[in-house]
Parts: C-alpha cells; sequence; structure tokens
C-alpha cells in the first residue's frame, strides 16, 4: 500500500504501521458495497500535524475507487470563516452535473432553503432561519447518497471546516445509521473552538471507529528510509532519522526527498546532517529555503498563502503585482521545491504545516495590505462581496466608508444563505472602521438582527444601542423594538419586552406603525402573560380590532389576534370564522 506525496522523486513511500485503521476502512468500504440496504457509518482520524491523516484518507479512496462513488474535501485555516465552504467542495461532483431544474424537482421542498447555502439557487426575499437551512442540507444530502450509492465521503483537516458546514456534519452524524453512505474525516486534536468543538464531539459521539494516530516507532522509520533510499542505509543512520524527526511520517518523507536531492549516502557517518536537513522543512529553515528561490517566487508564495485554498494561478498573479507569465514560472519553481502542488482545484500547499509557515513569515504590514488587495482582486473578478469578505475582516480600521459598505454587502449576502455568524463577523467589523454617524445606528440594527436569537442577550444590547442612536427611520426604529422585545421574551424578560413596546408606541401617531407594536404586544402577552388580567386584555383586543377591515399586514395581525383569542374563549363560532 502507498501514500503519494506531490512533487519530487520521492513522492512515494510505503504506509506504514496504519494496518488496523486501514483494516476498518476497508471492511466499512466492502459493508457498504455489499447492498443498498448497509449502512455505512462514520470513521475519524485523530492525530497531531504530518501524522499521516491525509495519507490514510487517500488509501481509503483508492480501496473504494472503482466500487463506489467518492467525493472529497478540505478545511483549510484560512478559509475557517467562509461559510458553507468545505460542504459546497464535498458535493461540487453532483452538484456540477445538476442543472436547476433537476436540482429542483430531485430536491424538492428543501431546494429553495439549502439551494442558496450550496450555491445552486438564488436566496429568496426572508432571511433563512439557520437550524432550517442545516436540516436542509440534511435533507439535500440524503437524498444525494441514495441518488450515488455507494457514496463515500472523505474530509480531510475537519477541525478547519467552517462552523456552518460543522453544524451540517454533526446533525448528518446522527442519521447515518439509516443511511448507505460512508463518511471518513480526519482532524486534529485541540484545534476547534467554541461551537466549532461542539460539533465535532457531536461527530466523534456518532463514530463507528475513532483512531488517534500514533508517531512511527523506530523499526518503521528504517523501514521507511529503505524503502526510500535503498537497503544499504545502514542502522544507525535509520535511527537517526527517526531521532530527528520524532516520528512524524510527514516529517520522515520530507527529510528522506532531501537526502536523496543532496546526494547524501544514509550511512553513519553522514547521520550528524539530518538534523540541519529537517531544519529546512518547517518554521525558520522553510523561509530560508523559500527565500532561495528568489524575491518573485516568495512574493508568489506569500499571495499563495494569503488567498489560502485552490489558489487560482490568476488570482495570486493579480495579488502578486506580476505577469501571468512571470507567476506561472513561479508556481512550477515552488512546485519543484515541493512547496506548491498543482492540483484538480488549483494550486494547493504540499502541507497545512508549509502553508502555516509562509503565512506567518510575511511581515505584518505587507500582511495586512495583501488581505486589502486580495479583497479588490476577489471582487474585481466577479466572485462578490461574501467571498472578498474574509479579507476584508483582516484590514486595520482606517475611516473607509467603502469598505464598510462592502461588509455590510457581505453581510446580507451570509444573511440570505443562513449563516448568521459571518454577517455578524463582518458588521462587528464595519462597527471598529468605523461607520459614518449617519449609517451608524442602521449597522448596529443589522447586527442585531444578524445575532437575533442565537444569542438574545448580545442582540439587546445591539438593538438598544441602535434605539439610542440617531439616524434610525420610524420604519426601522419599530421593527427594531419588535425585534427587541423578541429578544427580551427569548431572554425571559417580558415585562421589558412589553416596556419597550409601549414606549416606542406612545411615540407614534396612530396608523400602520402604532398598530404593529400593538399587535406584537397583544401577541407576547397572549402567550406569555398567563391569566391576569385576562378578561380586561381580551376586551381591549375587541376593541381595537373592531373597527379593522385588514387593510395592510399589521390590521391582518390584529385580526387574527382577535379571531385566536375569540377561540379561546368560546366565543360565537361565526365571529370567529368572519375575522378569519
Amino acid at each position: 500500500m502507498t501514500q503519494g506525496r506531490p512533487g519530487g522523486a520521492a513522492a512515494w513511500a510505503p504506509l506504514w504501521e496504519r494496518d488496523v485503521e486501514l483494516a476498518a476502512a476497508t471492511r466499512a468500504v466492502e459493508e457498504l458495497c455489499a447492498d443498498a440496504t448497509t449502512m455505512g457509518g462514520l470513521i475519524v482520524f485523530s492525530g497531531e500535524a504530518g501524522i499521516g491523516k491525509t495519507a490514510l484518507l487517500a488509501e481509503v479512496r483508492r480501496i473504494a475507487d472503482g466500487r463506489a462513488t467518492v467525493w472529497s474535501a478540505r478545511g483549510g485555516e484560512a478559509v475557517t470563516s467562509v461559510p458553507f465552504n468545505v460542504v459546497r467542495q464535498l458535493l461540487q461532483p453532483a452538484l456540477v452535473h445538476l442543472a436547476p431544474d433537476q436540482a429542483r424537482e430531485y430536491f424538492g421542498d428543501c431546494y429553495d432553503i439549502a439551494g442558496p447555502a450550496l450555491g445552486i439557487a438564488e436566496p429568496g426575499g426572508r432571511q433563512p432561519d439557520p437550524q432550517g437551512v442545516c436540516d436542509g442540507l440534511v435533507e439535500a444530502v440524503s437524498r444525494l447518497t441514495r441518488l450515488y450509492w455507494p457514496l463515500v465521503l472523505l474530509i480531510d483537516d475537519v477541525h478547519w471546516a467552517d462552523q456552518e458546514t460543522l453544524h451540517w456534519l454533526a446533525t448528518f452524524a446522527q442519521r447515518l445509521d439509516e443511511l448507505p453512505v460512508l463518511v471518513v474525516v480526519a482532524r486534529r486534536p485541540g484545534e476547534a473552538k467554541g461551537d466549532s468543538a461542539r460539533h465535532l464531539a457531536a461527530v466523534a459521539a456518532k463514530a463507528r471507529s475513532f483512531t488517534t494516530l500514533r508517531a512511527l516507532t523506530p523499526d518503521a522509520a528504517a523501514g521507511l528510509t529503505r524503502a526510500t533510499l535503498g537497503e544499504h542505509a545502514d542502522a544507525p543512520f535509520c535511527r537517526e532519522v527517526w531521532a530527528v524527526t520524532g516520528g512524524n511520517p510527514y516529517e520522515s518523507v520530507e527529510l528522506l526527498a532531501k537526502v536523496q536531492d543532496s546526494e547524501l549516502e544514509p550511512v553513519e557517518s553522514s547521520a550528524d546532517e539530518l538534523r540541519a536537513l529537517n531544519r529546512t522543512a518547517r518554521g525558520r529553515g522553510l523561509v530560508a529555503r523559500l527565500e532561495g528561490l528568489g524575491t518573485d517566487a516568495t512574493r508568489f508564495a506569500w499571495a499563495a498563502a494569503i488567498l489560502g485554498s485552490s489558489i487560482s494561478t490568476e488570482l495570486a498573479a493579480s495579488l502578486a503585482g506580476m505577469t501571468l507569465e512571470s507567476a506561472e514560472r513561479c508556481a512550477e519553481r515552488l512546485c519543484t521545491a515541493r512547496i506548491l502542488v498543482d492540483g484538480d482545484e488549483g494550486l494547493e500547499f504540499v502541507h497545512p504545516l508549509i502553508a502555516t509557515t509562509v503565512y506567518d513569515s510575511i511581515p505584518a504590514a505587507t500582511q495586512t495590505a495583501m488581505h486589502g488587495q486580495a479583497a479588490s482582486v476577489i471582487t474585481h473578478s466577479g466572485l462578490g462581496a461574501a467571498a472578498a469578505s474574509r479579507h476584508l475582516l483582516e484590514v486595520h480600521p482606517d475611516d473607509d466608508p467603502d469598505l464598510v459598505e462592502q461588509l455590510r454587502e457581505a453581510a446580507a449576502e451570509h444573511l440570505a444563505v443562513g449563516a448568521p455568524d459571518a454577517a455578524r463577523r463582518c458588521l462587528e467589523r464595519a462597527l471598529k472602521e468605523p461607520p459614518l454617524p449617519e449609517i451608524h445606528a442602521r449597522v448596529l440594527y443589522e447586527l442585531g438582527c444578524a445575532t437575533l436569537l442565537t444569542s438574545p442577550v448580545t442582540t439587546i444590547r445591539h438593538l438598544r444601542e441602535a434605539l439610542s442612536t440617531p439616524g434610525l427611520a420610524q420604519e426601522l426604529r419599530v421593527d427594531a423594538v419588535c425585534r427587541l422585545s423578541q429578544a427580551l421574551v427569548h431572554n425571559d424578560q417580558l415585562e421589558e419586552g412589553l416596556r419597550a413596546i409601549a414606549e416606542e408606541a406612545a411615540r407614534l401617531e396612530e396608523g400602520p406603525a402604532r398598530l404593529r407594536l400593538q399587535a406584537v404586544r397583544y401577541m407576547w402577552e397572549g402567550i406569555h402573560a398567563g391569566e391576569e388580567d385576562s378578561p380586561g386584555r381580551s376586551r381591549r383586543l375587541a376593541e381595537l380590532a373592531g373597527p379593522l377591515t385588514g387593510r395592510d399586514n399589521a390590521e391582518r395581525a390584529l385580526l387574527i389576534l382577535r379571531a385566536f383569542d375569540a377561540m379561546t374563549r368560546g366565543e360565537s363560532a361565526e365571529l370567529v370564522v368572519e375575522l378569519c
């Protein structure tokens, strides 16, 4: 069994000491392919960077190829803030072959809510509920699993998946007992925080097999060394390879590739040179090796690190400020040096450790400036404000009204597909710019809308600040008060919610805006206030609704509330029907 490592003559090496993991994966694939009634399940590989998780996933792909449909995706440290990024990657092979009419017919009711999140449908007019979007994605993927059975889904570096994908994966994992699909994920422990860590824990809890990968033993390191350099590699040299790398498979393979490049004899007298060679694989040694390739190659590598994953040579050339021809030469040089690899979806770093080292080597001021340039390049390429927003988040505040508008536009795009956390990050960053005084209250209001019920306390703070800041038009003020009351009620602060409505209603003259506030007040009272003054509330509601004809939403809402109240109090059925 072999693993592929991109670039260089030593790109192939045996997969050592992974027999137990491969046997579990092989058994799972065979069971899945047996018949369509067999359920697949979930396998998790966990381990530190370079321990061989990616190689294991590549081997699972080899095992499944020709027997099952295999789709794969990979999280990226630089793109964790891009909502639905990994689930879109994962489903791309299916989505590109589904025409809009086919997708609508196949996905059915979940098309309108899951389609925008997957990028195959335009968002609707209303802000979708994040849980509803997650459930729609679960249903959509469940249908695909039956269409493409037997199906194997591979997700590498899942600890760097966006939060929306992790929410979907944690929910989807609950359904795996009833679906003919095998999901195999690889993760580093301790990388994810907050909700992402919670979702990953839920995924791990549903795994049929959870394996923490260990470093290679000295014997395995010796076997790898001799398989790469030849059987003449002596024991002291092999032992030093293990000692220098700590048995880390990635570092071992890289070190042995450098031994081949330098034509070092694999004998005891050469062992002292291994540590110096190993230092060029990561950290300052890698940076020095990169700088040795020249200024243009370094600048191109910086641009690639800023862009993150699935790197377009054209975009990287624009960001690096060079011609496409020069960029292609730099890319070739970096691939030869085993820093980049040309993959199916564009350029990628050979390993995330390299990507992190290159990114961290960019001077802070240059890094910030390049993120700003990347946002501009992405926007001008037609990818949209949402795609550019992850770069705008890294730019230092500088009183830039255009940046505020870009972030607001990105937030609106995120909300439209059911990603309020991504919208919240954009709007919080917009407030730091800060916005112009005339739109400051509007940005606070939009932030309150983004956080609405995911964090009632935060919503309350933002909406109260928006209402106390000059600049909100009456319609937005009324909407802000309605949303504020909703957050207060969800936070068990009914009286404060009713007080906020009453205070705002008292400022308004008779009309639709005031009626809307009164409708919201009666709704909260009817649901939460219990039996206190129930007859009096019913009487006041009847008096208010009596002359209404249902000419706008506020009047219709009050008539519905009046009908419901009449029904619960046992009034005439004819009256209830007439009101409805």
